[in-house]
């Protein structure tokens, strides 16, 4: 029987010389040391028809201590024997070991839905304007009971059907059209991540769920003047009256208004700058007031231009339209919540809701905030303001692309022409006396 020739004094004496050099432990095991004075282990056998001379490094010394290169040694020599050469061996056994390892790795990615959705809100989400926060209410709702705990790449297309149908189900189809379009997009942020192989939402349309319909209501000057004698009994503080009507003698969104700061508006010089954080697109817009829109923005100034501090003092406030119960602005939706719940005639009133279901109920039907910033636009075009400057009122990118490339010119002088027409028309419609006033376009038809 063969004996082991090396121990571990041996090894621990074995000191490196000009050129490397190997010392056996018998039966093909040997230790090289390197001139630099590191040492590892091989293991030199023949093998095959022609006997040809075969190495193997088991690793270093320093990872692999004598017992350890005997057995792997050993095992070599067991190949040997079985007539499998080692080398094709250690190539198979490397392969397994890699394949569990990615089976391992694989486990470990398998994120679950609520995982891909928080690594999404982080990463894209929390970009949007909002912050992600009306995808997180609707997940939350509908998406995340149901599947937060089941791996993202396990997710059916029948699974995503069945929560739709079940935000149909309630009325809110709109709400599942734009649940379906969110979830679209997380998983193609998976899908782009290499975290999923598959979209479980394709092949599912929008339209199916709640068809987009384009609004077209535009208040007739009729409906105006109804709807100054009706705001002040709807309910609605005075401040959010006045909100709507610089919304409709500016023809800004409602957000904008809403979340204005005094930092913002010059009341000396009549003109406010939305910026760019506040706008839609992204892009700083600034608007020359009327002298219509100039009053509602000082008779507001009166109303939230102060708070109390905590010990009681008026100090200024930096919102146009301050929350009460934190130091920020009102909610985005809260003016056209109160608009709609004031036109709910059949339905009873919602739990801490208006209860004036009537009171802005226009001949015109239905009717929301975004509905007066169209009509301002209508109103501009029926007093020939040319469409580019209105469509530059409305803060709008220019879709042609020469034109926005190569034409410069800022409009401003037009724009201001054009909101001064569109605020003068509305003194003449609002005023206490509007039914007996005719507007002259509309005598001239």
């Amino acid at each position: 029987m063969a004996t082991d020739l090396l121990n571990d004094l041996a090894i621990r004496k074995a000191k490196p010389k000009d050129k490397e050099y190997l010392l056996t432990d018998g039966q093909c095991l040997y230790l090289r040391i390197r001139p630099d004075g590191s040492k590892d282990w091989m293991f030199i056998y023949r093998f095959g028809p022609d006997g040809r001379k075969r190495k193997i490094s088991f690793g270093s010394l320093a990872d692999l201590p004598l017992a350890a290169a005997r057995l792997k040694r050993n095992e070599c020599r067991e190949s040997i024997k079985r007539d499998i050469d080692p080398q094709l061996l250690r190539v198979q056994r490397e392969a397994e070991q890699e394949a569990q390892r990615s089976a391992l790795a694989a486990v470990s990615a398998r994120l679950t839905v609520k995982q891909l959705f928080e690594r999404w809100e982080r990463v894209e989400l929390s970009a949007r304007k909002d912050g992600g926060k009306e995808v997180r209410r609707s997940f939350s709702k509908d998406v995340l009971p149901v599947l937060g705990d089941l791996a993202a790449e396990d997710v059916k297309r029948a699974n995503v059907a069945a929560i739709l149908d079940n935000v149909v189900e309630r009325d809110a189809r709109i709400l599942a059209r734009n649940l379906l379009g969110d979830l679209r997009q997380m998983f193609g942020f998976a899908i782009k991540r290499d975290l999923v192989e598959n979209d479980p939402t394709s092949h599912l349309k929008r339209n199916d769920y709640g068809e987009k319909v384009e609004r077209e209501r535009v208040l007739a000057a009729a409906e105006i003047k109804a709807l100054w004698k009706e705001l002040p009994i709807a309910g609605m503080t005075k401040a959010n009256q006045l909100a709507l009507s610089i919304q409709l003698g500016t023809a800004c969104r409602i957000g904008e208004i809403l979340q204005a700061r005094w930092e913002h508006v010059d009341l000396g010089a009549g003109t406010w700058r939305i910026p760019a954080a506040n706008a839609k697109n992204a892009r700083e817009h600034t608007i020359a007031l009327s002298d219509f829109a100039l009053a509602k923005f000082q008779a507001l100034k009166a109303i939230n231009g102060t708070k109390k501090d905590a010990q009681g003092q008026d100090v200024a406030c930096p919102w146009v339209m301050p929350a009460r119960l934190t130091d920020s602005h009102v909610d985005l939706k809260s003016i056209a919540k109160q608009v709609a719940d004031r036109q709910r005639p059949d339905k009873d009133a919602m739990s801490k809701r208006s209860a004036n279901g009537d009171a802005l109920i226009l001949s015109g039907g239905k009717w929301t905030p975004h509905d007066l910033r169209r009509t301002a636009a209508t109103l501009m075009v029926q007093l020939k303001v040319a469409p580019d400057v209105v469509e530059r009122c409305l803060n709008h990118v220019e879709q042609n692309r020469m034109k926005r490339v190569y034409q410069r010119h800022d409009y401003a002088t037009e724009m201001k022409q054009a909101w001064q027409l569109l605020g003068d028309r509305l003194e003449l419609l609002t005023r206490e006396d509007a039914d007996n006033v005719v507007p002259l376009l509309q005598r001239q038809a």
